[in-house]
């Protein structure tokens, strides 16, 4: 499971899900600056087997699309590859028919075919943790496959579970992995969760590197979520008290971006409020640009994109939403385009932003969708988007999407 699942639930939740369209225009003085977005083409790129849910997580500049989707209806859920015609490509898990009720899902692919990847294997954990967030309390393992061919990867010295969530082209990963150091504080804010944990990058030989959390900040815990292809990592940084364990619980106390040394910087806090929940860096581009989310006292949770040379701006919130979260992990392109996904009182809506403006994606394709676009979660170079979709009438099943720019 990774951020989509999260959609899932409050879209089944809510009872209509409604299209918002929005103007979008700044004002200077007397003149108006329009923000011209394109229109799209939206594919339906279906599910494994007989299953009734499949997300994009990613996608890379050729159009090659990673994600995970269920086998059958309520069937675990598995790690798929699709190369830009044809069918999903089922990845399997890291035990593969030795367990057959184990679940993975991927991020990538970079252009050497690569995928990262988190699968269950079939040994239960010891503790009882569940820390591949699927509910089986099965041991999680951070693997990298290479033209389907799954390995798993190292984990940090005493750590036993770990998961990877990015990849670049250079063939280096990054996620993040448990130490062996008990806390029990962290039960508190992710159920069963034993060990402490730390943002990590694996090199393309295998060898595992800490990225460090804030320590001068009193920091002992972080995640990582995204990279880029100089190595540069993106992710969140606190305690085991104040920090979740994506993919269930992407809460974070300090934004972090750690540069190609490993040394974190913290990144600010986009709010009125720098010790709340919802504090992360999720993207990186090529350019050093991140995008991630800040929360306000409240309560409301916002996107922004940092630089250096700029610090933190924020990205337009949907108009109505209490949440607008540019998420992981390639969620900005080397434009500097962004897509995301909205929380409002009608459920979730898939966004993309442009010149820091907002536009639901739904506005955007053709009247008269069978698809109805959830959230999105990867942009490429050619503005094609990847994300979640319900199928009407009923939104009963949810499909990956790709959206094309015309």
């Amino acid at each position: 499971m990774k951020i989509g699942s999260l959609i899932r639930t409050l879209a089944v939740a809510s009872s209509t899900l409604v299209a918002m369209p929005l103007l979008v225009m700044a004002q200077h003085g007397q003149k108006k600056n329009v923000v011209h977005f394109p229109h799209y083409a939206v594919t339906d790129l279906g599910v494994l087997g007989t299953g009734t849910n499949s997300t994009g997580f990613d996608m890379n500049n050729v159009g090659w699309v990673a994600g995970s989707s269920n086998l059958t209806a309520g069937g675990p859920q598995h790690a798929f590859v699709w190369y830009g015609q044809g069918g999903l490509k089922d990845l399997g898990t890291l035990d593969g028919a030795a367990c057959p009720l184990c679940n993975s899902a991927a991020d990538g692919p970079n252009l050497l075919r690569q995928t990262a990847i988190g699968s269950e294997i079939s040994q239960p954990d010891p503790d009882g943790e569940d820390f591949c967030a699927y509910g089986t309390h099965l041991q999680c393992r951070g693997v990298v496959s290479h033209n389907g061919k799954l390995v798993a990867l190292r984990s940090l010295p005493g750590g036993r579970n770990a998961n990877a969530f990015g990849i670049n082209d250079l063939g280096q990963l990054t996620g993040f992995s448990e130490n062996g150091v008990r806390d029990s504080t962290c039960a508190g804010t992710t159920p069963f969760q034993v060990f402490r944990f730390e943002a990590v990058e694996w090199e393309p030989n295998g060898d595992i590197k800490e990225l460090p959390p804030l320590k001068k900040m009193g920091d002992t815990v972080a995640f990582a979520l995204g990279m880029n292809n100089l190595g540069q990592v993106v992710g969140s940084s606190g305690t085991c008290a104040t920090q979740g364990l994506p993919p269930a619980n992407v809460t974070g106390l300090h934004a972090v971006l750690w540069d190609r040394n490993g040394t974190p910087t913290y990144l600010g806090t986009l709010g009125d409020a720098a010790n709340t929940a919802f504090n992360s860096g999720a993207s990186i581009n090529n350019l050093g640009q991140v995008v991630g989310t800040s929360q306000f006292t409240d309560g409301t949770v916002h996107s922004f994109v940092w630089s250096k040379g700029t610090g933190m701006q924020g990205l337009e919130p949907l108009p109505g939403a209490f949440a607008t979260i540019a998420g992981c992990c390639r969620t900005i392109n080397d434009h500097g385009e962004v897509v995301g996904f909205a929380f409002d009182g009608t459920g979730s809506h898939a966004v993309v932003w442009i010149n820091k403006k907002i536009r639901d994606l739904n506005t955007l394709i053709p009247a008269g969708s069978n698809l109805y676009l959830l959230n999105a979660d990867a942009i490429n170079n050619s503005g094609e988007i990847v994300g979640q979709a319900c199928v009407l009438p009923d939104c009963t099943e949810f499909h990956a999407f790709r959206a094309t720019p015309e």
